[in-house]
């Protein structure tokens, strides 16, 4: 007896103390099956279904096509005014039926990107350990030291593709979100599959807990991870090359391990340590870069020009601002044939000090280095918009609000058409907004940015801004690497990622100013950068996969995953 009421069933009556086995069935059938996010249906099981995997009485007797359950679950979505509210309610979904929750997310994506991805995935990771339920990939931490290897044979896949790992230290522009991280790498993952057609089972989110020096996430009560200040240094270096070691021991040589949201100090060094090895990286860095050359390589269609007419001029120096500064380098130089070192002069880099220069190099961090050019000194971005006298205006400072009335009138007192990305993310820490651009500039302004703005009307003209969001080119990329078997990745894989895009951009897409293509057709486009990158694998003697496809687009679509609903025998 118990309370009262007695008993009979035996898990009631062992004693809590007890030591039991967690057996489980091996056939997904019945109860089991509805709780299979991967084969679960819903109401969409056939009658013939429902008698051959028992499941006649647990469900309702209503039969519901995807299509309809994928227009109710809009309706419901909708319904929602927090945005924070949409993407737990995604994430359920996810864990539910992950099929519908991909039709979903191909069939809206411009709706819901920015709920599955930034801006809202930033709100989400910092309070991740709020709205924490169930684990999403693989947590490893520093007490998972020399055992790196048995913990990803605990995940139950083991045909991985595609590894998304970030240590949590610089989350968007949020800083130091430690474990909470993981946020992100469950939803690049998910943009892997929706807008490049990997297989979820092929994706793995990875979070490395070092700990966190962000001392409010260290005194709540509901923070999920290692509560302790980051380990740097050797400790550091350990835990990830012991990672990357078991990665490649573990799922080979064609793995591809995309570091997301590392510090500085850390994704230079780790992506300069592993890409002679490791089939690595950095969509930061490399990512970012080569979605900015893409837009600016449309813009030239609207301000004319080639690439090398321009000068270039940025606020911030990290690594989103170095990586797009080099890849326009490189494309410069492949365009010209003139040395590396000739074409960065035409590339200006503002950080918080002011402008580099020559006279800065020895305090200067190595990534900014190839940065600093002959000039006097200037300390605040206005003045150094008045005297390098840029034709493009790039923010990847992380810090709102920095493009002002001034800066914008002065650019476009400059240059008839300015070209301003205000790239920063989330909306919050966007340079300046698309309106602020369009009206300071009187409706010159050709303007990107990295989070969404909705258009905007300026003197009777509707101006829709452009999103220069990663989402374009990391999961085209990725499919790239994959249907290639490439084993290491080339700034050449970027230069034709990014040229791929750009001609994306029709006519009609310019006429509204728009300098990046519909995200409507964002699996047709992936398919074609995937082609490019592969081809460009194959060019470099870097593809595996052999013999290569004659037809290498049509190839890569015949790859996609497809969330239709598969029928059961």
């Amino acid at each position: 007896m118990m309370n009262g009421v007695e008993k009979t069933n035996g898990e009631d009556i062992a004693m809590e103390e007890q030591l039991i086995t967690p057996w489980t069935a091996s056939v997904s059938c019945g109860y089991t099956l509805l709780r299979d996010p991967r084969h679960n249906k819903g109401l969409a099981f056939t009658v013939d279904e429902r008698d051959a995997h028992y499941l006649r009485g647990l469900l309702p007797p209503a039969l519901l096509t995807q299509e309809l359950q994928e227009k109710k679950l809009m309706h419901i979505l909708r319904q929602y005014e927090v945005p924070l509210q949409r993407y737990m309610a995604m994430m359920d979904l996810q864990e539910r039926n992950e099929r519908l929750f991909y039709k979903l997310l191909i069939d809206n994506v411009e709706e819901l990107l920015p709920v599955v991805y930034t801006p809202t995935v930033g709100e989400a990771c910092q309070k991740y350990g709020t709205i924490f339920r169930r684990p999403q990939g693989l947590y490893i931490s520093l007490k998972e030291k020399g055992k790196i290897l048995e913990v990803l044979k605990n995940w139950p896949e083991r045909d991985i593709q595609v590894i998304v790992v970030t240590d949590g230290e610089r989350i968007l522009g949020l800083g130091d979100l430690g474990c909470q991280g993981m946020g992100i790498p469950v939803g690049k993952l998910s943009l892997y599959t929706a807008l490049g057609g990997l297989r979820p089972s092929a994706c793995l989110p990875v979070t490395i807990d070092v700990g966190t020096n962000n001392g409010k996430l260290l005194n709540d009560e509901f923070y999920i991870g290692l509560r302790q200040r980051r380990a740097t240094g050797q400790e550091y270096a350990e835990l990830l090359d012991e990672f990357m070691t078991a990665v490649k021991k573990n799922y080979g040589e064609k793995v591809i391990v995309q570091f997301e949201d590392f510090a500085n100090h850390n994704a230079f060094e780790l992506l300069a340590k592993y890409s002679p090895t490791h089939l690595v990286f950095n969509d930061d860095i490399q990512g970012t870069a080569s979605v900015v050359l893409a837009g600016l390589l449309a813009a030239l269609k609207v301000v004319g020009g080639t690439l090398a007419d321009h000068t270039f001029l940025f606020l911030g120096a990290g690594e989103a601002g170095t990586g797009i500064a080099e890849l326009i380098a490189l494309e410069i130089s492949k365009q010209t044939n003139a040395p590396l070192e000739e074409t960065r002069k035409k590339i200006w880099l503002v950080d918080s000090k002011g402008l580099i220069v020559s006279s800065r190099k020895g305090s200067l961090q190595h990534f900014k280095k190839p940065w600093a050019h002959d000039h006097e000194p200037i300390k605040g971005l206005l003045d150094a918009v008045k005297a390098i006298k840029p034709t493009v205006l790039i923010g990847s400072s992380g810090v709102g609000k920095t493009f002002t009335k001034e800066v914008v009138e002065a650019m476009a007192s400059i240059n008839e058409k300015p070209l301003i990305l205000a790239l920063s993310n989330p909306t919050s820490q966007s340079e300046c907004t698309a309106e602020e651009a369009y009206t300071w500039s009187e409706g010159r302004a050709i303007f990107a940015s990295g989070s969404p703005f909705d258009p905007v009307e300026y003197n009777s003209r509707v101006f829709v801004p452009g999103q220069a969001n990663n989402a374009y080119i990391f999961p085209g990329f990725g499919l790239g690497l994959v249907i290639s078997g490439a084993i290491r990745v080339h700034d050449d894989m970027l230069l034709a990622a990014s040229e791929a895009l750009a001609e994306q951009v029709k006519q009609e897409n310019l006429d509204k100013v728009l300098i990046y293509p519909p995200f409507s057709n964002i699996r047709k486009i992936s398919a074609d950068i995937a082609a490019k990158v592969a081809a460009k694998a194959y060019e470099l003697g870097l593809a595996s996969r052999l013999p290569r496809p004659k037809d290498l687009v049509k190839y890569a679509e015949s790859c996609m995953y497809s969330p239709l609903y598969r029928s059961y025998r």
